[in-house]
């Protein structure tokens, strides 16, 4: 008897169920409860950033960031704040302050940072975790944006 090695994947012909879909076939869409969901998150958010025409000048070329080096910091602080994995915790505060020395970083700037993250999280994801994860968001762009960049900012919802 010799295998059947070509043809159709098993979830195309309905032998298995297909999960790359899940959220959009059954309609529940899962919270951040794992690392490999934070990982998605954090690749999926930067790759929109990298894209962006307001943002990705400033991530490449005035802080023209390693993203090697990035993403994997990124994942390790998200994993941090959201599941209370252990990681390195980042510099946010000494490194913006820099980056907003070498090009200030409006209104604007952090409007369209919040509007990407908080569309990266309800493409994909719901739930309590989420809504921790949209809130620290909220709050370290604000406290970045006052006593960093010299500026009042709200997430747009809450300032509408």
């Amino acid at each position: 008897m010799t295998a059947d090695l070509g043809g159709e994947a098993p979830c195309l012909l309905g032998v298995v169920d297909d999960h790359r879909d899940l959220p959009t076939t059954v309609g529940a869409r899962p919270d951040l409860s794992t690392a490999a969901a934070i990982h998605d998150l954090v690749t999926r958010f930067y790759r929109e950033i990298v894209f962006d025409d307001l943002l990705a000048p400033v991530f490449d070329e005035v802080a023209e960031v390693d993203w090697a080096i990035h993403i994997p910091n990124l994942i390790d602080y998200w994993s941090r704040i959201l599941l209370g994995i252990p990681g390195s915790a980042l510099r946010v505060t000494e490194v913006h302050r820099h980056l907003h020395g070498q090009q200030p970083l409006t209104i604007e700037h952090c409007d369209r940072w919040f509007e990407l993250g908080t569309a990266t999280l309800d493409a994909r994801w719901s739930g309590p975790i989420v809504e921790r994860a949209r809130n620290h968001a909220a709050s370290i762009m604000a406290g970045m944006a006052r006593h960093i960049f010299d500026v009042q900012w709200a997430p747009p919802e809450v300032a509408a």
